[in-house]
C-alpha cells in the first residue's frame, strides 16, 4: 500500500453493529498481517473493553491524545493481544470533552493533527466514532479519508442514514473535501423477518454498489464475544457472523486496495 488508509466507522445511532464491524474488520485485516490502529473514540469505551483492554492499561488514553498537545499516538497507543493490532483506548473521561472543547478554534482538527504525524506507522487506521454527531465524530470525519457506515436492518434506518450523509456533505464542504463513503455494511439481518429483506432492497436501490455484497447476521456468538475481551473472530472463527465479517474484510481489501 502507497499509504496509510484512514476509515471512520459511523453512525449516530446506537445498537447497530459499529464497533463489533469495527474489533472484527480490524482483527480480520491484522490476521493477513496488515498493520492496524484501532481509536476508540466513543466515551463508553466498549471497543477497549471488547479487545481486553483492561482500565490500568488506559491511564493515557485518547482523551490525553486530543487534549494535551505533548501526547502522541504513540504514547496513548497499547499493544493488544492479536499481533500487528493496537489501540488507543477510551477513557471515562471522554464524556466531558465536548464541552472542554467548545470555546477551542481548532476543536475539529486535533484527532487530524495527531494521526497525520504518523502517517506511514500504519497501513489502516479504524476510528470507532461514538453514537452521535458531535465534536468527536466531527473529529473523526476530519481526520479520516473513508466512511464505513454499519446499518442495522430494522425501520428508521435509512431515515438515520440520510441524516448521517447530511453531515458529511458538510464537513466535506467546510473541512475535509477528500472525504468519501466507502461503503455501507448491513448488519443484524435476521432472515425469518421480512423487514430485514425490505430495509436491504431499499439500500441498494438507493445506494447501489456502496452498499457491500457481505451481510452481517444477527448472532450470539458475536453478542458474547466482548464479554470474554475477544473479538468474535477468535472466539467463535466458525460462527456466522464470524465468517460474515471475514468474508467481509476480503471484500473490503479489494475494494480499498484497488483504488
Amino acid at each position: 500500500m502507497n499509504k496509510t488508509k484512514i476509515i471512520s466507522v459511523v453512525n449516530q445511532k446506537g445498537g447497530v453493529g459499529k464497533t463489533t464491524t469495527a474489533v472484527n474488520l480490524s482483527t480480520a485485516l491484522a490476521a493477513i498481517d496488515k498493520k492496524v490502529l484501532l481509536i476508540d473514540l466513543d466515551p463508553q469505551g466498549n471497543l477497549s473493553t471488547g479487545l481486553g483492554i483492561k482500565s490500568e492499561n488506559r491511564k493515557i488514553n485518547v482523551y490525553d491524545l486530543i487534549m494535551v498537545e505533548q501526547i502522541s499516538i504513540e504514547k496513548a497507543s497499547t499493544k493488544t493481544k492479536i499481533p500487528y493490532l493496537d489501540i488507543v483506548p477510551s477513557g471515562i473521561n471522554l464524556s466531558g470533552i465536548e464541552f472542554e472543547l467548545s470555546d477551542d478554534k481548532n476543536r475539529n482538527k486535533k484527532l487530524y493533527n495527531k494521526i497525520n504525524k504518523i502517517k506511514n506507522t500504519y497501513d489502516y487506521i479504524l476510528i470507532d466514532c461514538p453514537p452521535s454527531l458531535g465534536i468527536l465524530t466531527i473529529n473523526s470525519l476530519v481526520a479520516s479519508e473513508l466512511l464505513l457506515v454499519p446499518l442495522q436492518c430494522e425501520f428508521y434506518a435509512l431515515e438515520g442514514l440520510a441524516q448521517l450523509l447530511k453531515t458529511v456533505e458538510a464537513v466535506k464542504s467546510n473541512l475535509n473535501p477528500n472525504l468519501q463513503l466507502e461503503g455501507i455494511v448491513l448488519t443484524m439481518y435476521d432472515s425469518r423477518n421480512r423487514l430485514s429483506e425490505d430495509v436491504i432492497n431499499d439500500a441498494r436501490e438507493h445506494l447501489g454498489n456502496k452498499v457491500f455484497k457481505t451481510i452481517i447476521p444477527r448472532n450470539v456468538r458475536l453478542s458474547e464475544a466482548p464479554s470474554h475481551g475477544l473479538p468474535a473472530i477468535l472466539y467463535d472463527r466458525k460462527c456466522m457472523g464470524s465468517e460474515a465479517y471475514i468474508q467481509l474484510a476480503k471484500e473490503f481489501i479489494k475494494r480499498v486496495e484497488a483504488v
